[in-house]
């Protein structure tokens, strides 16, 4: 996950009223956060106790061409993924399909699996404690690339190339970061359920919560400007990545990071962890798991756990990047309060244009 940076002292003076029941449009105060950055787009929104009151986008679609972007484009959300597969998690557990300490042995009896892996569970796989590698043996990666099977086909062939091979570290041991570990957690939930992670994604959460943008990969048609293009830093230019096939990672990574959605529909997922929608999905007590961390104290499931004095204690965040996009998310759920930033632009620039307008939201709607 790339390093957030919060510049709480960035204000801008704005004048944006919200009245109740509507989602006021504050596009303008994101276009002057884009005033001379080299970031080709912005999308926000903000949820004030518990209701999404503000969204706003400004920017273009893709450098060299002038279509604007709008509230309802979709971007990338990376990493951010790993909540979503972490909730799902916990609504087939609620189903009966799996536990939180049922292990890789216990779902794949039969495969090569070497006997340091048979015992990681799926809770240790989602705190990122299982032993799997931060990053994925290039060999391996590029395997990954080629694949042509059936999603599901192309997770079980990343699956059988890690798991072969003993973990990085003893599992249970310590921390690290892996999308490796979140991929094999969705191949678990394939296997008990029979069903491709995807469509699993969508039915169980998508669908539920009215997430009518989300998706996976990235976003745009090749040769189409109709949504975001993904842009990255090359010979000093912002420069536009045609969607497929290089506009995100191979496609057994989507249990890490592959979702695609608009900010408006994003600011619905902070609702529901919130829990002002989605209830019936998931209580209280069952999202409450999601936010404990193990091993390490600021990392729980798919989320980064830490205080924040505009939080009034416990504030919950991740970011994304698939490296030509980028996406944070912070909540406040003792103020019932979420924020959202996402850009087409996976450089440094991208990170920090986020972050102010992170900012910006919290300095407006948390005074």
């Amino acid at each position: 996950m790339a390093k957030l940076y919060i510049c709480v002292c960035f204000l801008l003076c704005i004048c944006s009223q919200v009245h109740a029941g509507e989602i006021a449009d504050i596009s303008p105060d994101i276009e002057k956060l884009l005033e001379n950055s080299p970031v080709p787009s912005l999308s926000v929104a903000a949820v004030v106790d518990g209701k999404i009151v503000a969204a706003g986008a400004a920017g273009i679609r893709k450098k060299g061409s002038p279509e604007k972007v709008r509230r309802t484009d979709k971007y990338h959300i990376g990493s951010c993924t790993k909540s979503m597969t972490a909730a799902l998690a916990a609504i087939l557990i609620g189903e009966g399909k799996i536990t939180w300490d049922t292990t890789i042995g216990q779902v794949f009896e039969g495969f090569r699996i070497h006997p340091d892996y048979r015992k990681v569970s799926l809770r240790q796989l989602l705190t990122n404690t299982g032993g799997a590698p931060e990053d994925i043996d290039s060999i391996l990666w590029s395997e990954l690339w080629k694949a042509k099977g059936t999603l599901t086909d192309q997770r079980l062939q990343l699956l059988k190339g890690i798991i072969s091979n003993p973990p990085t570290y003893p599992p249970g041991t310590k921390y690290e970061y892996s999308n490796a570990g979140y991929s094999i957690a969705g191949a678990m939930l394939e296997k008990v359920t029979g069903e491709s992670y995807e469509n699993l994604l969508k039915e169980k959460l998508f669908k539920p919560l009215g997430m009518s943008s989300a998706g996976f990969r990235a976003p745009a048609e090749n040769g189409k400007v109709t949504q975001p293009y993904g842009h990255i830093k090359k010979w000093f230019r912002v420069t536009p990545i045609d969607p497929e096939p290089g506009g995100d990672n191979p496609a057994a990574m989507a249990p890490a990071g592959a979702v695609h959605g608009s900010v408006l529909d994003l600011a619905r997922y902070a609702q529901f962890h919130l829990g002002t929608v989605g209830g019936e999905i998931l209580s209280r007590k069952q999202r409450s798991v999601l936010y404990k961390p193990t091993i390490h104290k600021d990392y729980a499931m798919g989320w980064m756990v830490t205080d924040r004095s505009w939080a009034n204690g416990k504030a919950l965040t991740h970011a994304g990047s698939n490296t030509m996009f980028y996406t944070v998310i912070w909540l406040a759920p003792e103020r019932n309060f979420g924020a959202i930033a996402m850009s087409n632009y996976g450089a440094k620039e991208g990170f920090e244009k986020c972050d102010q307008a992170i900012a910006y939201l919290i300095q407006k709607y948390l005074k």
